[in-house]
């Protein structure tokens, strides 16, 4: 098909104060489209818009929490009034814990599927209503490659992000046809505060599995300039390393190697703690 002109075409970004979603804002922004920004910190939030307005661009914030319907309702009213019609929606906003699974609180599991898989389709559904309504819209759901594989003391994450590929696979055949697009995006490590944060929330407040080479880290701004190519050229998965998916693809055809190779992790895990 062919590329898609994104001008003037506004699209809403969660988790957008840094990391993935601040570099997505900005290169939307750059791309020509009016963006709305949604995140719980305020500071960081204004500090985005006023860069993309130093930069020609607009933008307008809303500060809440993903996990808050009524915050993603008015994140998309307060575009559509500033902006006219959404035509992206970019659900962004998550966070990880380095944690084993049968021991991981309940609770502490339920809440990070409240932010990373329920905060995106408490975004995606009402977004995607609107857009089927004009026949015209584009949701992208921000995963990860570990949706492919349950990476130990990662079975909280992994999983909620294993949700959004499949709740996105499935929406983008279920509404094909009807010009609304759906694609996940599936980066590796990124050099954001999402190591920092992970650590936090994990046992002795570091990581032992994820996070600790640099050779498997990327930038923001590589994920976010996939995310507009993907605006621009709609595909279904967006994939930011060729080799994590060539990677990733034999895990899932290769179980018993995986398991072999997952369990020298762990046992490397056990020997440094």
């Amino acid at each position: 098909m062919a590329s898609i002109d994104l001008r003037s075409r506004p699209v809403v970004i969660t988790g957008a104060s840094s990391g993935i979603g601040a570099a997505t804002a900005f290169a939307c922004a750059r791309a020509g489209m009016p963006v709305g920004l949604l995140a719980r910190r305020e500071e960081k939030l204004e500090e985005t818009r006023s860069k993309i307005e130093r930069e020609g661009g607009r933008a307008i914030v809303v500060v809440g929490d993903v996990a808050d319907t009524d915050a993603n309702q008015e994140l998309i009213a307060k575009s559509e009034e500033a902006f006219g019609d959404l035509y992206g929606v970019i659900a962004n906003a998550g966070y990880g814990a380095e944690v084993e699974c049968a021991t991981m609180p309940i609770e502490d599991i339920r809440k990070m599927l409240e932010v990373n898989f329920f905060g995106s389709m408490f975004l995606v559904q009402p977004a995607v209503a609107k857009f089927r309504e004009r026949g015209a819209g584009h949701a992208i759901m921000v995963s990860s490659c570990l949706s492919k594989i349950g990476l130990p003391h990662y079975g909280a994450y992994s999983g909620s992000k294993a949700m959004q590929d499949h709740f996105c696979r499935a929406m983008r055949h279920e509404l094909r046809g009807t010009g609304v697009f759906v694609s996940s995006v599936h980066p590796v490590g990124t050099k954001t505060e999402f190591f920092d944060e992970a650590a936090k929330k994990s046992k002795g407040g570091k990581l032992s599995l994820a996070g600790s080479s640099e050779r498997f880290m990327q930038s923001p701004e590589k994920v976010a300039g996939a995310m507009v190519k993907c605006l621009r050229r709609p595909r279904g998965e967006v994939w930011t390393s060729p080799m994590a998916r060539i990677g990733f693809g034999a895990s899932v055809m290769l179980p018993g190697m995986t398991d072999w190779v997952l369990g020298r992790m762990v046992e490397k895990r056990g020997r440094r703690d």
